[in-house]
């Protein structure tokens, strides 16, 4: 006989994190963001903190949590950055609503999952930042050549699912 279970996908596998975890994965991807790229210069094709929100966002499940990680992750990120302040919070926060909202739907787990959100939200996020620039802000300067852009995907994704790996071992199930 075939059972059915009317428990929501979101309410078997939501994850919380430590107080510790939950604060200081963030400002470490921050911190690394702003500061790697200055002495290493191709360390600046990493997104970090597009993955750390991706990896929160995806894990709790909640478009709400997941848009308020993004926005908060994002401003920081533009207050370490010569970004103007809102840029990657708007981007990001969007991106946190949209990968939560996915993850309430497919199967996130799965580490072929992992990398083509990865790779499409870096796409995104490249996207987004661009139309943000260009068409919200009017500023010049940012410019979308899509070989680059490419090769940063394949880059954050190819950094980030170790990255995912790691944090998985600070899940804790509610």
């Amino acid at each position: 006989m075939l059972n059915r279970s009317y428990t929501s996908r979101r309410e078997l596998e939501q994850h919380t994190f430590s107080l510790a975890v939950t604060l200081l994965v963030p400002a470490l991807a921050i911190l690394l963001q702003s500061f790697l790229p200055r002495p290493f210069p191709r360390f600046a094709i990493l997104d970090l903190p597009l993955i750390v929100v991706l990896f929160f966002a995806v894990s709790r499940r909640s478009p709400i949590a997941g848009t308020l990680t993004g926005a908060i992750i994002g401003l920081l990120q533009d207050a370490l950055t010569n970004q103007p302040i809102g840029v990657n919070g708007m981007a990001k926060s969007a991106i946190g609503y949209v990968a939560a909202s996915i993850g309430l739907q497919v199967d996130v787990e799965s580490p072929l999952t992992r990398i083509v959100i990865t790779f499409g939200f870096s796409i995104i996020n490249s996207v987004l930042l661009f139309l943000i620039d260009h068409r919200l802000l009017g500023l010049p300067g940012f410019s979308l050549l899509w070989g680059h852009e490419l090769i940063r995907a394949c880059a954050n994704t190819a950094v980030a699912i170790p990255i995912f790996f790691l944090l998985d071992r600070t899940k804790r199930i509610d």
